[in-house]
């Protein structure tokens, strides 16, 4: 009767640790690596310069 304890408390410590990992996943992908996200949205890290605008000559446009 004791080796069938010993199992049981075996398969639920197995389970109790594969909680914990999955835990500890679920809490890095939410709170710790969207943190990492917010610092690097700047303005400027999305410009893209366009040389073909700057080429053109300005377009003058008649008051009426």
């Amino acid at each position: 009767m004791c080796d069938v304890i010993k199992k049981i408390f075996k398969v639920v410590g197995i389970l109790v640790a594969i909680a914990g990992a999955v835990a500890g996943v679920y809490y890095l992908v939410t709170k710790v690596l969207p943190c990492k996200n917010e610092v690097a949205d700047d303005d400027e890290s999305d410009y893209v310069s366009c040389s073909c605008c700057e080429a053109e000559e300005p377009v003058e446009v008649e008051a009426k």
